[in-house]
């Protein structure tokens, strides 16, 4: 059985979460099995490999459970992006509007630099919204957003055609 499907049938829908409508994917139960988690964190990295990066982006904060150990085994630094009020000391931020209302998300100044090659990770990819706003940050300070990855696609939310026009590679690790 692929790693792939095991890790779909380790998570689970959350309907009406975080509001009514919303069909939450709990990826949780996934990091029970650490087995499982590290077959993950190794695909993931392969794939990730070939692009050259030299900083990985988590996404508040169920990115940072992948992101971290993807860098870790790429060997590259982890740099977190937080919401409005988590980052301490001075602060680039950026709001945005999402499907459930709007959110600011922040990144440390001088955390990426005109020479940074970064892949954004996050859990789930939704709408887009977030990640996207977070590819804008990025690209705020100089730095080049070269690829995305996530865990898992909801692909009838269409957030892969908010994110690929400008041609940014995209890594789906399954999708629903």
């Amino acid at each position: 059985m692929s790693t792939q499907h095991l890790f779909l049938q380790a998570t689970r829908d959350i309907p009406n979460f975080p509001k009514e409508g919303i069909v939450f994917k709990d990826i949780m139960p996934v990091f029970t099995d650490a087995g499982l988690t590290q077959q993950i964190v190794s695909e993931i990295a392969a794939v990730l490999k070939p692009l050259d990066a030299t900083k990985i982006a988590g996404l508040e904060s169920r990115g940072f459970l992948v992101g971290v150990p993807v860098a870790l085994s790429l060997g590259l630094p982890f740099i977190c992006v937080r919401k409005k009020g988590k980052l301490p000391g001075e602060v680039l931020r950026l709001s945005y509007e999402l499907e459930y209302g709007s959110s600011e998300i922040e990144i440390q100044a001088g955390a990426f630099g005109p020479n940074d090659r970064v892949i954004i990770h996050d859990d789930v990819l939704a709408t887009g919204g977030t990640a996207l706003a977070a590819k804008q940050l990025i690209e705020s300070t100089g730095a080049t957003v070269i690829g995305f990855s996530f865990l898992m696609e909801v692909e009838f939310l269409k957030g892969r055609d908010k994110l690929t026009q400008n041609g940014t590679d995209i890594y789906t690790f399954a999708t629903v």
